[in-house]
């Protein structure tokens, strides 16, 4: 499995020269033949790193969208896709979205909407509404319970591939339905993870979650601030990636 970082706050030092960040993620997965764009950032800089990057987006089978949100959904009304299609997303995105970006949506994609875990390609999950768990994670944005925020979990010989976008279901709550869908163990957790120093119960609580877990590889970016940040490189050694990296599993 290949992950090529095409959007994300900032822009690494392999990618400097040559991508734009902003606030937001996107990544383009490539796994067993398989060509997935996962959320697509704010703007349309996911497909000028794409271009930069010698990524052909015309070339993906599946985009997903992990929720509805500004920073994760707002680039694909900036697509340029020659052919429809399928757009994996939960229902309540359509919903949330404003009615033109709705719109645009239903009439550029063959939408595959789906509220429970969906095998969309050999091995690979959209994992729909997630069950909110574990009692350190809030499991909500604001007053938001955000039940359209999911991922999706890619099954190996190693064990399952997490991969997530803004984490507002709670990242635990994500890696233990993962877990429940594959029937694997966690081997690598890879995204937005949304968690900040002021909210120490959830910070501690996952921290706890993975020193018990043992994934292989963890990659939190995006929604992670840095106390936190530095908290999980001092303790798992987690190196922290952004626009223009790969991640090859």
């Amino acid at each position: 499995m290949k992950i090529t970082i095409l959007c994300e706050n900032q822009a690494s030092y392999a990618g400097a020269k040559v991508c734009l960040a902003e606030w937001g993620l996107s990544f383009f997965v490539e796994t067993d033949g398989v060509k997935i764009l996962f959320d697509t950032g704010h703007t349309g800089i996911y497909k000028h790193n794409a271009e930069q990057l010698n990524i052909d987006l015309h070339d993906t089978d599946f985009v997903v969208l992990s929720h509805s949100h500004w920073d994760h959904a707002g680039g694909l009304q900036h697509h340029n896709f020659i052919n429809s299609k399928k757009l994996i997303l939960h229902p309540s995105i359509l919903e949330k979205l404003p009615a033109n970006e709705s719109q645009k949506l239903k009439s550029d994609f063959e939408i595959v909407a789906s509220e429970i875990p969906l095998e969309f390609a050999d091995d690979i999950f959209f994992l729909g509404e997630i069950p909110r768990k574990n009692s350190f994670e809030k499991g909500m944005y604001k007053d938001d319970k955000i039940l359209d925020d999911s991922a999706i979990a890619v099954k190996s010989k190693n064990g399952v591939i997490v991969i997530t976008g803004c984490s507002h279901s709670g990242i635990c709550n994500i890696c233990d339905y993962a877990k429940e869908v594959t029937g694997q163990e966690l081997y690598a957790v890879i995204g937005g993870f949304h968690l900040f120093e002021n909210d120490p119960k959830a910070v501690n609580g996952t921290i706890d979650y993975f020193k018990a877990e043992k994934p292989k590889y963890l990659y939190p970016m995006h929604c992670v601030d840095f106390p936190t940040m530095s908290k999980f490189h001092q303790i798992f050694g987690v190196q922290k990636l952004s626009t223009g990296d790969r991640i090859e599993l």
